[in-house]
């Protein structure tokens, strides 16, 4: 972490918001940021793709600005993106979703925004898979709510146990956080579990909150489960994805959120105060990705499952790392020993070694003898950052 980091996260000025103190050092940043000081780093520690964004997909950011197109869309979105996730999202999920039901915002990180601040509020509890994207907690406390973790485990496939998540509901339960895949431990959640959260949420009142941006990167044909393919209706759920891990497109930030028409009313008005819109030539971009060749995301889905099985079989040789099968996203999320803090480990391999990943508490509490390591980078890499890691826990005593 550098000096301006520093300053910020633990200043208390008075003319900042209290509110922000519960934002945590990011631990992807502080990591990144060190690698960056060192020569000869391999990363396993970035969350975007690695692929090209597909040509077609470029040329219609390109047609777009040349065709003038620079101006605001509407504050939903481009007319025929959301005509298009619209016939999309019904195709796919085989429910029928209107362009009335959706907002485009900047990014799915926007989406998360808007959805988690618009509906958190002293005294409401959330509930929140341990461990989880770290954007989930710091936005609820922000506004003054409450987390509720459930701890999920590397020997379990980090699977979420529904019966788990209905006990943890109570009086002060407002709304239950999914994220399948997840980030950070590709684990995808069988159908038979989101649809027990998302009944038994719907019949007391409950939001159920779904971040599916790593909805296409499902490996083994594995049945997808969104919540909006589990859910009777749209009143009290809201799913958010983008088409920054599906095409590449992570930097173009276009996002979605998909709700009910008055929860999408009320969403656009909290829009305009926050992004406005989205990019607009990159809303164009989102239309060509949609109603153009497709068979980009098999390829690259492909790329990926090599990837994660040799990253298994690379993990299943390495002392003190408990593995397992991640079923999508391109992560994995293997356990040191019980008492092992993930952070020195990280700390010291990267500097030891020259491999960058993630420490496990960067993601939740229940999970600070883990890492995160990402898949999205080549064969090759993976490789050489485990003839690096090998040796160097081989020489480990974590007794």
């Amino acid at each position: 972490m550098n000096r301006l980091d520093f300053d910020f996260y633990e200043s208390e000025d008075p003319v900042w918001n209290p509110a922000l103190l519960t934002i945590p050092v990011p631990g992807i940043r502080k990591m990144v940021n060190l690698a960056a000081t060192m020569d000869d780093v391999i990363h396993l520690s970035i969350g975007q793709p690695d692929a090209p964004t597909p040509p077609h997909v470029i040329q219609a950011t390109i047609d777009a600005l040349q065709a003038g197109q620079t101006g605001y869309t509407m504050d939903a979105g481009l007319p025929e993106l959301l005509e298009a996730l619209a016939e999309y999202n019904t195709e796919r999920y085989g429910r029928p979703v209107s362009p009335e039901n959706i907002l485009v915002t900047t990014g799915a990180t926007e989406a998360i925004y808007l959805a988690l601040t618009a509906v958190s509020a002293p005294g409401r509890e959330f509930i929140v898979p341990d461990p989880s994207f770290m954007l989930y907690a710091p936005l609820i406390r922000m506004n003054g709510g409450e987390v509720k973790y459930i701890p999920t485990r590397a020997e379990n496939n980090h699977q979420l146990d529904p019966q788990e998540v209905i006990d943890a509901i109570d009086s002060n339960t407002h709304a239950i956080i999914l994220n399948s895949p997840s980030n950070p431990t590709g684990t995808v959640y069988p159908r038979e579990t989101v649809e027990a959260i998302v009944q038994e949420a719907a019949y007391r009142g409950i939001y159920v909150l779904s971040d599916e941006v790593y909805d296409h990167l499902i490996y083994d044909n594995l049945d997808y489960a969104s919540v909006l393919s589990c859910c009777s209706d749209l009143d009290h759920v809201m799913i958010m994805s983008s088409f920054s891990k599906t095409f590449s497109m992570a930097g173009m930030r276009i996002g979605w959120l998909i709700a009910s028409q008055g929860a999408i009313r009320k969403l656009r008005r909290y829009h305009m105060f926050t992004t406005t819109v989205a990019n607009t030539p990159c809303q164009w971009a989102g239309v060509a990705a949609l109603r153009g060749d497709r068979s980009y995301v098999a390829n690259t889905v492909e790329t990926y499952r090599k990837r994660r099985d040799r990253l298994v079989e690379l993990v299943n040789r390495t002392p003190y790392l408990e593995g397992y099968v991640p079923e999508g996203a391109f992560y994995l999320f293997p356990a040191l020993p019980e008492g092992v803090n993930g952070n020195n480990v990280a700390l010291r391999m990267l500097r030891e070694t020259g491999v960058c990943t993630i420490a496990g508490d960067t993601f939740g509490e229940s999970c600070r003898n883990a890492l995160r390591i990402s898949y999205a980078t080549s064969i090759e890499n993976i490789e050489e950052a485990f003839e690096r890691i090998i040796p160097w826990m081989e020489k480990q005593d974590f007794g």
